[in-house]
């Protein structure tokens, strides 16, 4: 799409705060007015449309593209998202663990375990670890507790959260991203130990690094959608 606006704005509306281009409120893919919740984060989405060039960008863009998955995909069945989301809790990446080397091994702990440390305390569940990729089935309470953690978020927070979620492969770190128990910079570096181990051993390869780096920015992006929804 080509650029045809000169002015990008957050304004009030219903329920919320709605971009506007030139006077014309912004609307999702699916013909939705594009509402918000918190005028920070319908500033946040003015200001990318504002910088945008001359043609429209959706990499550019992910504030606007968590806004429409929130409105278009989730909120008309919030239920099952959520209950896509709360599967990770079943194969969690801090449950498995390196089997070698040694200092592999010691720095996943390091990492992790304070993540599923503060998780236990956090919602009184406990987690099964192994040494290796074989499945190891969780406790069906942690399930259970885990989900309704994220059953109970709004359209918008799920939103936020899948990022985090699907790019790190660890629900308890979105958590505590989501719950601010832990910086998204940290969580993002424990979420991607095994990729900066490996390159520290072999060296960064150009593709494998371009595709570590849209990874991250997907999920910083996720953290930072989470934390404009906060008035």
């Amino acid at each position: 799409m080509k650029r045809f606006w000169k002015d990008a704005a957050a304004v009030p509306a219903e329920a919320g705060f709605a971009i506007e281009l030139d006077g014309r409120r912004v609307r999702t893919p699916a013909r939705a007015e594009l509402i918000v919740p918190t005028e920070r984060l319908a500033g946040a989405i003015a200001r990318e449309w504002g910088d945008c060039g001359e043609s429209v960008d959706p990499r550019a863009m992910p504030l606007t593209g968590l806004a429409n998955a929130a409105i278009d995909r989730i909120a008309p069945d919030p239920g099952s998202f959520a209950a896509g989301l709360a599967k990770y809790a079943e194969s969690d990446l801090t449950c498995y663990r390196a089997e070698g080397p040694d200092a592999l091994v010691r720095r996943q702990a390091e990492s992790w375990d304070a993540l599923l440390d503060w998780a236990r305390r956090r919602y009184d569940v406990d987690f099964k670890c192994v040494a290796g990729v074989m499945h190891v089935p969780q406790p069906k309470a942690t399930i259970a507790r885990l989900a309704h953690a994220v059953a109970v978020l709004d359209p918008f927070r799920l939103a936020g959260l899948s990022p985090i979620v699907t790019v790190g492969g660890s629900l308890i770190a979105a958590l505590a991203v989501l719950e601010e128990a832990l910086p998204a910079e940290e969580a993002w570096d424990a979420v991607s130990l095994d990729d900066q181990w490996q390159a520290e051993q072999w060296g960064a390869d150009a593709e494998a690094q371009a595709a570590l780096d849209a990874r991250r920015r997907d999920f910083l992006a996720g953290a930072r959608f989470l934390d404009l929804l906060d008035a």
